[in-house]
């Protein structure tokens, strides 16, 4: 099933849609993805959603991606005299690493990680920053802090300190058991929550090998800071501006976004916009204008996909809201100013001959009125070099990986196809005009760009450039 969009859709499954007749709905609404979170279900209830995709899958004859999300350290308050305490601004609280929970003066935070990097001055949030302190007093399993904003902060309630650096891997105990169930059931990403240096990702690494996609969810500032380094280390990222909205102020996470991206498109990697993009949906069947434009912008930006959480997880409109975005996005790509502004974002390229290869084929197929781009690729790499160029060329990318061609369902525009490998040039030019006429992508007599690499079937080697005829 071939979309009339370049940019892709995740959506994740949840309550509302674990069902395989609303993963079905989600499909052909436009979900290109399917993101299952870790940090709400079973296994067994992934299981019989994994189990359901690949049914579809196979119904469809498309491959269909599927994203596991690990849940990451949660950083808690603990459990409280009657599950809730209400603060004042200007009253000062005292958090205890073995807290009683009774009072103001023993507020429960049994992370012994925060009392290591609390310092004073440092911010202090709860609740995704609806309260909010200013350390004053730290102490041996005590933090004296003053409220700044204050509120009604209840059982375990998220606490986040913005710019510290916190000595706690990424990977929990639980974590650990997810991920290891989610690669034996097969997923083909697996996204990375509470990245904080480049040495988290390569802690991940080991446990993954080459088994799947590898996100790295940006959700820190320390994160930001050392990006370049995390973007190399990983196989694409997940602007997670929802963690990352609490972390810097809410109006550094526009720039920011853009910056995301335009490095991702760099490194050839691609990059997910997420958190809250329709978020009004999960109660109403549609969106507020401001949604739709955030929508957009990610898609002006650039963005290889834009992702639903709660919006197709646990909302009342699940199907409409994926439905939904999929018009925001082919109505943004199909807007007049749409190709200039991609195109005024284009990173610099890397100056290997793979890229310029890649990046030939893209601006050719624009020149020469080509109808497609047909990339063979053995690992997806050369899909995403062509896919970098945002070409206004619809990208047939073939491999023989089932697994590769699953994870290029999260590729701005590549279109992915499993194939056997061609022996010969003469082999190559036949099969591409072969799989593009029965996608649908070509007609007989339409000129076609081909991207390979030689020998074929070598990883990286993207070195072939050839103009056809179909």
């Amino acid at each position: 099933m071939r979309r009339s969009r370049f940019a892709k859709i995740v959506a994740t499954v949840g309550p509302a849609t674990a069902a395989p007749e609303m993963i079905r709905a989600l499909y052909f609404s436009g979900a290109d993805t399917f993101r299952l979170n870790f940090s709400h279900g079973s296994h067994d209830d992934h299981a019989r959603v994994f189990a359901s995709i690949r049914r579809l899958e196979e119904e469809v004859g498309t491959p269909i991606g599927v994203l596991q999300d690990l849940q990451g350290p949660k950083l808690r308050i603990g459990s409280l005299d009657g599950g809730k305490l209400l603060l004042h601004a200007g009253e000062t609280v005292r958090f205890a690493l073995e807290g009683a929970g009774d009072g103001k003066e023993s507020i429960p935070l049994p992370h012994p990680e925060i009392f290591a990097a609390a310092h004073p001055g440092q911010e202090l949030l709860i609740d995704d920053g609806r309260v909010r302190l200013t350390v004053i007093g730290p102490g041996d399993g005590e933090i004296d802090a003053r409220v700044l904003v204050g509120g009604l902060i209840r059982d375990h309630k998220g606490v986040n300190l913005p710019g510290a650096l916190l000595d706690i891997s990424p990977l929990t105990k639980k974590d650990r058991a997810d991920l290891a169930f989610g690669l034996e059931l097969g997923v083909d990403w697996v996204a990375l929550s509470f990245v904080q240096k480049p040495s988290d990702l390569i802690e991940a690494r080991v446990l993954i090998g080459e088994a799947a996609g590898l996100i790295a969810k940006i959700e820190t500032p320390m994160a930001l800071d050392r990006i370049d380094d995390i973007i190399h280390l990983s196989d694409g990222i997940m602007v997670a501006r929802g963690d990352l909205g609490v972390e810097i102020p809410p109006e550094e996470v526009p720039g920011r976004q853009k910056e995301l991206v335009r490095a991702s498109r760099l490194a050839a990697k691609p990059v997910i916009v997420a958190t809250q993009m329709l978020d009004s949906m999960v109660a109403a069947p549609t969106p507020t204008r401001a949604e739709a434009s955030d929508v957009a912008t990610a898609i002006y930006d650039g963005a290889d996909a834009v992702m639903l959480s709660a919006e197709s997880a646990s909302g009342a409109y699940p199907v409409e809201a994926v439905a939904m975005m999929d018009r925001i996005i082919r109505s943004t790509e199909q807007h007049c100013l749409y190709r200039s502004l991609v195109e005024a974002s284009q990173a610099d390229e890397e100056v290997t001959p793979a890229h310029a290869v890649a990046a030939a084929g893209a601006d050719l197929a624009t020149t020469i009125d080509a109808k497609a781009i047909i990339g063979f690729t053995a690992s997806g790499t050369t899909a995403a070099r062509i896919a970098r160029r945002r070409p206004p060329v619809p990208i047939l990318a073939l491999t023989p990986q089932e697994r590769v061609a699953r994870r290029m369902c999260l590729l701005w525009g590549v279109h992915s196809v499993v194939s056997d490998d061609p022996a010969s040039y003469e082999e190559m030019t036949r099969i591409a005009a072969a799989v593009a006429r029965n996608e649908g992508q070509l007609e007989t007599g339409d000129l076609m760009i081909v991207v390979s690499g030689v020998p074929f079937g070598q990883i990286g080697a993207t070195n072939n450039l050839r103009i056809a005829v179909s």
